[in-house]
């Protein structure tokens, strides 16, 4: 609701971006100004996601000036995914952040091959790679093959949580158990207690620095 919602979103407008087939919208891409290298901001944070919005908003309530931007999200229809199209939306903001005269642009980038391998810790998941030394991701392997650097994991970059009759429409699951449950497109598993009627997601990112 910091970023997202109607009302506050209009504040950073000039940070989205669409793309278009014709006239139809089959990607977008957001990001968001945050001041770094402050008191209590001298890391990158390990809330990843959630955290860099909350940096952001404060930022902006306090009037303080941003020093760099943020990447949030890059989402394509799966028809717009065709070589070159995930590349330029990420040119779009890096494009962005460039005219903001910042020095870099930083991403808590999802990898999305994870979810095959919701068990796997990330730091083992980053140790994996292909017979020619590079990342086994797809994504990753795109952000470091334009110069981007990993800098860090983010073990909790977003949280998620609900009951489980709410779990179970988001996912299709049924929660009925209690501990980890896999569900589609989740990076780990979730957890679940039946007990309190709820569950929790935690997903960890990959904080990248893009030199600009």
């Amino acid at each position: 609701m910091l970023y997202f919602d109607s009302p506050v979103f209009d504040q950073y407008a000039d940070c989205a971006y669409v793309a278009l087939a014709g006239d139809e919208v089959v990607g977008r891409a957001f990001a968001v100004p945050f001041t770094f290298g402050i008191d209590g901001r001298r890391t990158l944070p390990d809330a990843g996601w959630d955290e860099v919005i909350r940096w952001g908003h404060e930022d902006r309530l306090l009037g303080r000036r941003p020093t760099t931007m943020s990447a949030l999200e890059i989402a394509l229809l799966p028809k717009a995914r065709v070589p070159g199209s995930s590349l330029a939306m990420l040119a779009a903001l890096k494009g962005c952040a460039r005219a903001k005269g910042f020095a870099e642009l930083y991403a808590p980038v999802r990898p999305n091959q994870k979810h095959l391998a919701p068990r796997t810790p990330m730091r083992a998941y980053l140790d994996q790679r292909r017979e020619d030394g590079r990342l086994v991701d797809s994504w990753l392997r795109t952000h470091l093959g334009i110069g981007g650097e990993i800098v860090k994991i983010a073990p909790c970059s977003m949280t998620i949580v609900g009951t489980l009759a709410e779990w179970s429409q988001w996912t299709g699951v049924t929660f009925d158990r209690s501990g980890e449950i896999e569900v589609p497109a989740a990076l780990v598993p979730v957890l679940a207690s039946v007990e309190h009627d709820h569950a929790a997601y935690v997903e960890p990112n990959v904080w990248i620095r893009h030199p600009l």
